[in-house]
Parts: structure tokens; sequence; C-alpha cells
């Protein structure tokens, strides 16, 4: 196996072993595990007033992404001008899988330890993916980028769920093995912990660091001072509509509708269509095994046609998502429409990457794929907010999820003007 292939492989582990954590932790088990079994039925009391756990959980969820937008576009610069991006990625890999692993000691009543976990998980895991997807322009040639990147996602979605099809089986089955559904769902989320830390070990082992143009050796606070000016700079040149801010605008705009879709298409099953948690959960899984494929195939689309427009050609497809979703009525309509998003999501998600790799300056990989970081963060907020508004309005979820079409257009329209890449 040549030196580069060697690499490939070790990058695409990363995206194999972090998945996990994304799919158990993060999505399925532990919102649920923290309403049902951490919070008292009648909430926290704070200040004197019962606080519910859904509002517990939406507070935490938001300062991780606070903390990620304060600190991701700095530790990115510094990791650039230090050389350490890959001890950078290490230290919050461990960090991650240890918050992860420590779940498993949180029973009911935890509620201030288990938030505080959940926080410091979120935080490593989108600080340690600075790291992870700054080493793709080291790894490979341009023309290599929409193909790995796009193994990096389909290997991550059939990792994240092989372990979650663990993390249930022992859920659903807790009886047989001796555990209370509690204790199965602990269990579960710390084998989701060892499973990243453990697969990552192949990426610390096969990925190897380049030296840099712009590498200095200074001190901790001397980094720190050189990584919030480089980091103000490239935000100014950003605001004043370089290519890459034009990117992240269009990105912000795109993923905020698939990020969207994504959170509340359980809720649309749920609440519209009145589906079983059973049908449910067996279209997420669905979803990230025909996203394997989905990612793989954009990825050998856009080495025919160019990056950009097969990233268009998933957001019209994505488009097509929602409107398709305003028109279901059953769970096999729902299965289907879950099949569709499995196809454009890994595609979009791993053309994104790829792009904005194609568009960033030389040897400064880690500090812009910060903002991506942050970005990504912040594009988890305007649409929720569109479709809690237009379903407060209009009475129905149908009208909600058709709304979120707004952002795909936009973002379409925005990613026409970026220049560079393919």
């Amino acid at each position: 196996m040549s030196e580069e292939r060697r690499e490939v492989f070790g990058w695409v582990a990363y995206d194999w072993a972090n998945s996990a954590y994304v799919l158990t932790v993060a999505t399925a088990v532990l919102p649920a595990y923290f309403a049902g079994a951490v919070v008292p039925p009648g909430g926290v009391e704070i200040l004197g007033r019962p606080v519910a756990a859904s509002v517990l959980w939406g507070v935490a969820v938001s300062l991780a992404a606070v903390l990620v937008f304060l600190a991701a576009p700095v530790l990115g610069a510094v990791a650039d001008h230090s050389g350490a991006k890959k001890r950078f990625l290490a230290v919050f890999c461990l960090a991650g899988a240890t918050a992860a692993l420590g779940l498993t000691a949180c029973g009911p009543g935890d509620v201030a330890l288990t938030l505080a976990l959940y926080v410091a998980a979120q935080v490593a895991f989108n600080c340690g993916n600075v790291f992870y997807d700054a080493f793709l322009p080291q790894i490979v040639p341009p023309e290599r980028y929409d193909r790995v990147s796009g193994l990096g996602y389909a290997w991550g979605y059939i990792g994240g769920a092989l372990q979650f099809v663990v993390a249930l089986v022992l859920i659903v089955g807790h009886d047989r093995f001796g555990l209370t559904q509690g204790a199965a769902s602990r269990l579960g989320m710390g084998l989701a912990g060892l499973w990243w830390a453990g697969f990552a070990l192949v990426t610390l082992r096969l990925v190897h660091e380049r030296p840099g143009s712009g590498q200095v050796r200074l001190s901790p606070l001397g980094y720190l001072r050189l990584g919030l000016s480089s980091a103000s700079v490239s935000a100014r040149e950003m605001l004043r509509g370089s290519p890459v801010g034009l990117f992240l605008a269009a990105f912000l705009l795109y993923n905020d509708g698939i990020q969207t879709v994504i959170s509340m298409a359980t809720i649309y099953g749920q609440e519209e269509l009145k589906l079983s948690m059973t049908t449910l959960m067996g279209t997420l899984l669905v979803i990230q095994l025909i996203a394997f494929f989905g990612a793989q195939a954009f990825s050998r689309l856009a080495e025919r046609t160019g990056t950009r427009r097969a990233l268009i050609l998933a957001l019209v497809l994505w488009t097509g998502v929602v409107a398709y979703a305003y028109t279901i009525d059953s769970a096999a309509e729902y299965f289907a429409l879950g099949a569709l998003v499995g196809v454009v999501l890994g595609g979009s998600q791993a053309l994104s990457r790829s792009l904005f790799a194609a568009i960033i300056p030389a040897g400064q990989s880690a500090q812009y794929f910060g903002y991506f970081s942050v970005v990504t963060k912040l594009s988890a907020i305007g649409g929720p907010l569109v479709f809690a508004a237009v379903r407060l309005a209009t009475g129905t979820s149908r009208a909600a999820i058709l709304a979120v079409a707004v952002f795909f257009l936009a973002g379409m329209a925005i990613l026409t003007r970026v220049r560079g890449g393919r």
C-alpha cells in the first residue's frame, strides 16, 4: 500500500470513529435518556420555578455552539502556525471520547453532570473535526478532494450505523442482558466513546503532520495572540466578500435547510404522520446506509461535472425532498423520503467540504476549517426557528417543512457566485 493510500485510509478511519458519537449519543440515545430518565417528570427546580428537560437540553446545545464559535477559528490558526494539528486532534478526540464514556455514570437526578459531559463532548467533537478536516488538503491533491471527502462521509455513515445497531440491540433487548433500560442506554453511549477513541488510533498512527511555511516557534501565549490576530484578519477578508466568505454565506443558508430536515424529521413523523418509534428508528438506519452510496456517487459525479455543479444538483434534490415531505401520508412514503434523504445527505456534506478545501488559502487549512465548523453550528439556528414560526402560524408541520425550501434556493443563488475550486 502506498503512503498516500495509507494516509487516506487513516483519515477516513476518523469519520468511522467519531460518527458513533454523533448518531448514538448526540442524536438518538442521550436526548431521550436525558428527558426520560435523568430529569424528574416535573422538571428541575431552578430559582423556584420548574424547568423542563427540553429547555435544559436546548440551553446545553446553545452553550456548546457558543463555545465552538469562540474557540474553533482561533485554535485552527494556532494549529496552522504551530504545526500541531495532529496533537490538537488527539487531545480533542480523547476529551470527547472520555466525556462520552463518562455518561455511563449518569443516572436519574444527575442533571448537571449529564449536561456538563454532553457540552464537553460536543465541543470536543466539533473542535476535533476542525483539525481532521484540515488534513484533507495535505493528504491528497485537489483533484482527489471530492473522492476522498466522499469516502470519509460514506464510511462514517456505516461506522455510525453499526455502533448504533449495537446500542439499539442493548436497549431493546435489555432484559435478555440482565440490564435495566437505563443501564443499557448508558452502556450503549459508553461503547460509542470507546469506539470513537479506539478507531481514532488508526488515524493518529497513519496520518502525518506536514511542515508549513507559516509555522513559527512561540510561547503558548504568543501562539494565542498570533491565533487571535490571524483569525481576526481572515474574518475581515471574508466579510468583504471573498470567495471563501461567499461560500460560507451559501453554506450557512443551505446547511440550515439540511439540518432542519434532519432535526425535525422524527418530530414530523410522530406529529403529522403518527408513525411508530420502530418506523422512525428504522428509517434513521436506512438513511445512514443509503448515505454511504450517496456520498460516493456524488463524489464521482463531481469528478466529471465539477464540484460546484454536483453540489447544486444535490441542493435541487434537497428542495425536492421538502416538496415531497409536504405530500406524504403513510409509513411507506416516509420510508421512501428517508431513502431520498440518504442519497443527497452524503453528497451535499462531502462536496461542501471538498469545495471549501479547494478555495481556502494554502497553509491555513485548520484556521479556515475553524470557520467552517462555526458556520456549521450557526446553520442549525435559523431553519428550526422558521419551521416553528410557520408551524405556529399555520397549525401544520406540512407548511413548515415546505418553507425550508427557501434556505436551499437562497443557498444555491449565492453558491453560483462563488469563484475558485471546480
